[in-house]
């Protein structure tokens, strides 16, 4: 699942010196992880005790000030503090509260993703449930009322037997996504918002369907009054209000259905950010497209001129693996593989009209330092300074020679490691370990780069290779048939993958029976035909290899008129 507004993130501690990780070039859930964020940015958080600060692993601060937050602890305990109007804290009345209170019936569940509206409303999803309170004029709750909701209740109305993996809010509407890739929406529908083909407000959950029926979801986002969804195949639907040209069609008019945004054909997209009327979309490559309202630059064009079709943002060539917008606020960023992060937009009451390069290394931090309100775009998840995990400490003593018994020795290099968490880890490990008492082995098959990349990823469960070597560690993952690695790898190379190095990583896929890989390769192949076919690699094409890529191109119908 890519990120939108609302998913849950895993970020690694960094209370006084956010850095970048050495490398970003790890699984998905992984890359996630290597954000820093410290929750003290907020200055909601700011009269919490350090004691109480370093118990929180989750946090959304929201509001029309972001003087509203909630918390989750490692004890699974949810708390609120804030403001509270229209009790959208959930604590069950509407007084303003500066010291923490919990939430009782949120306690213990394990939350997936939150989105906020600007009444506020809150809605969460659960590992199995989703939760609404707060503002409900409009039927934002999706309760069928229209009466506030001061304590968290169970959105039940179509959604029995659904799980909700992701939820978006927009000012008064809320969209839910399915594991089955289902789009649900109830709540405000002045402008279409809700795609139920009226503009009468919907009062429960109802399946957003027309353009949608058949087809797969895989990430939603919502503008204060338009939403937005993508699909497994890369397209992009938008409906609702569209008078700044935020849903991408080309034209000014508000529609009540989904309609596939046609500028971006044969354009992958695979996240899309929404901001109040601007809208952000991040392709297979690493390339940003922005849309609809411009009066702040939020669009990254260098002017302040709406744009009803994507256009593409000048990034300088660097791939971009995250784009980041708020509803509540004109501010855009993203991030670049290497880890730097941009930001646009309004910053501060101030207009900036080019990607501008911070000194963050988290999206996150733009929206605590310069949107306004300085609201998160995004449910956070902060571990805390004061202790390692298993996890944490194993990371630690991966190649450290301190109490190390044992070496592998590649291309005269040294890797320390332990015999015990190599025989857990590895059933290779396990046969070769209970046969020798060695000290050092040599390794003559692997390259020192690619066998260091294994062993680590024995302590951390994390690959740090680009795709291209990420291709040797695949040949070794098949070797010790480790299939979760192996796994790992496809992944890796999927995000890695460009027009360049496409053929190049089909060859590979073939080569080590990665069937998914393959398949993922050849469909991006075809679907960058024409620069694929330009590159060398191409030509260099093995000819066995050649002629089932043509055929099979053929037969995918990439050669029609």
């Amino acid at each position: 699942m890519f990120i939108s507004a609302g998913v849950v993130i895993d970020l690694q501690p960094c209370i006084l010196f956010p850095l970048v990780e050495e490398s970003v070039y790890v699984c998905l859930s992984c890359l996630l992880q290597s954000s820093m964020l410290d929750v003290g940015k907020w200055p909601v958080f700011a009269l919490l005790p350090p004691e109480e600060l370093r118990l929180i692993r989750q946090a959304c601060v929201f509001g029309s000030a972001a003087n509203e937050a909630l918390y989750v602890t490692v004890n699974d305990e949810v708390f609120a503090l804030g403001t509270n109007c229209s009790g959208c804290l959930g604590l069950g009345d509407m007084q303003s509260t500066i010291e923490s209170r919990r939430i009782d019936v949120l306690c213990g569940k394990k939350i997936v993703s939150l989105s906020y509206g600007t009444g506020p409303h809150v809605v969460i999803a659960t590992a199995g449930e989703v939760y609404a309170w707060g503002h409900n004029g409009y039927s934002q709750l999706g309760n069928g009322t229209t009466n506030h909701g001061l304590t968290p209740a169970l959105v039940s109305t179509n959604l029995i037997n659904k799980r909700v993996t992701e939820v978006a809010c927009g000012s008064h509407h809320t969209i839910a996504l399915t594991t089955e890739g289902e789009v649900y929406a109830w709540g405000y529908n002045n402008s279409g918002q809700v795609g139920s083909g009226s503009t009468a407000n919907q009062p429960t959950p109802r399946r957003v369907s027309s353009c949608l029926q058949n087809k797969v979801v895989v990430n939603i986002a919502c503008g204060q009054l338009c939403s937005m969804a993508v699909l497994d195949n890369g397209e992009t639907y938008g409906w609702g209000y569209n008078c700044n040209g935020q849903l991408g069609l080309g034209n000014n008019g508000n529609q009540q259905t989904p309609c596939r945004i046609a500028a971006l054909q044969g354009v992958n997209i695979v996240q899309v950010a929404c901001g109040y009327a601007h809208t952000l979309a991040l392709t297979d490559e690493g390339f940003v497209y922005a849309w609809g309202a411009n009066s702040y630059g939020q669009l990254g064009t260098g002017n302040k001129s709406n744009q009803a079709l994507p256009t593409l943002i000048n990034m300088d060539k660097e791939r971009m693996v995250e784009v980041a917008a708020c509803h509540t606020s004109h501010t855009s960023a993203a991030k670049t593989q290497s880890g730097q992060v941009l930001m646009w937009g309004q910053c501060r009451g101030q207009a900036v009209p080019y990607p501008h390069i911070t000194h963050f290394s988290s999206t996150d931090d733009v929206f605590a330092c310069f949107a306004t309100p300085a609201v998160t775009w995004r449910l956070l998840t902060v571990d805390g300074d004061d202790y390692l995990t298993v996890a944490q400490s194993l990371k630690r003593e991966f190649d450290s020679p301190e109490i190390s018994d044992l070496k592998f020795l590649v291309d005269g290099k040294c890797i320390h490691v332990h015999k015990a968490l190599l025989k857990i880890r590895c059933e290779h490990f396990r046969a070769l370990l209970n046969e020798t008492d060695e000290e050092a082995i040599e390794i003559h098959q692997f390259s020192y780069l690619v066998y260091r990349a294994f062993l680590e990823y024995l302590y951390t469960d994390t690959i740090n290779l680009p795709p291209e070597d990420a291709i040797g560690l695949l040949d070794l993952a098949t070797y010790y048939r480790e299939t979760r690695l192996k796994r790992l790898c496809q992944e890796t190379i999927k995000r890695g993958i460009s027009e360049e190095n496409a053929i190049t990583l089909l060859s590979a896929a073939v080569k080590y029976e990665a069937r998914d890989l393959e398949d993922f390769c050849f469909k991006f192949c075809v679907n960058h035909l024409t620069a694929v076919t330009q590159t060398q690699a191409f030509a260099d094409m093995d000819h066995d290899l050649l002629k089932n890529f043509i055929s099979k191109a053929s037969r995918y119908g990439a050669f029609k008129n």
